[in-house]
């Protein structure tokens, strides 16, 4: 059970310190708002933090996309899987209910969780971005953790790539390639009367299919096997 207690509070950490940024980089305050790089950061900071933090337990996924990726590339079993992400979700929502009575009388002009949405006619356009920066970012999480891969940077590998993604995307989805990061806020933001939670399908299907091709793509490159 460690390793799924780690995987929860791994989640929660990220949820509350990088959707956190999200929240109140929008609310007022005596600085200057962070804006989309410092929103990009402390997502990508949380995932080194906690990567050399729960890494030795779980090996630190709090991502279900990335435990879904691990699990086709057969690093993993179904069971270990599954507790995964079942803990991570958990996480994320405890994560969320924490950044939910934090940030509401912060006067945000965000969602009160950093729920991820996009505008109705760019359906398309958020769930090819979804996918592949899913994809892109499994690909690092592949290469980086593989036998031959980054070593004791692999943490500081990923947290930079997801530092990355996060600047690209945020316009465009306010960045999830993550289901458990996705699922706590849209349930908190539905008490605001938002309306994440219709669109929520996209952020767990669009993350999983990105994980997917990766470990796919993965399987066919990897230079372990050769």
């Amino acid at each position: 059970m460690k390793k799924y207690f780690a995987e929860m509070i791994g989640t929660m950490v990220l949820v509350i310190m990088g959707c956190g940024a999200a929240v109140f980089a929008g609310a007022e305050q005596p600085f200057t708002s962070v804006g989309t790089l410092g929103v990009a950061f402390a997502f990508g900071l949380s995932v080194v933090a906690m990567a050399y933090t729960i890494g030795k337990v779980s090996g630190c996924h709090i991502n279900p996309a990335i435990t879904l990726g691990v699990f086709l590339s057969k690093r993993m079993s179904a069971k270990d899987a599954g507790m995964y992400i079942i803990f991570q979700v958990i996480g994320a929502i405890i994560g969320s209910a924490i950044l939910y009575i934090l940030a509401k009388d912060s006067a945000s002009m965000t969602t009160l969780t950093g729920a991820n949405g996009f505008a109705e006619d760019s359906l398309i356009t958020a769930f090819i971005a979804e996918t592949v920066f899913t994809y892109i970012f499994l690909m690092v999480v592949l290469g980086a953790t593989s036998k031959n891969g980054a070593g004791n940077f692999a943490g500081l590998a990923i947290g930079l790539s997801l530092v990355l993604i996060h600047i690209v995307c945020i316009p465009i989805t306010g960045t999830s390639v993550n289901p458990a990061r996705s699922i706590g806020p849209a349930l908190f933001d539905t008490i605001e009367g938002g309306k994440a939670l219709s669109q929520l399908w996209l952020f767990i299907i669009a993350p999983f299919l990105g994980a997917a091709i990766a470990a796919i793509v993965w399987k066919v490159i990897d230079s372990d096997k050769a």
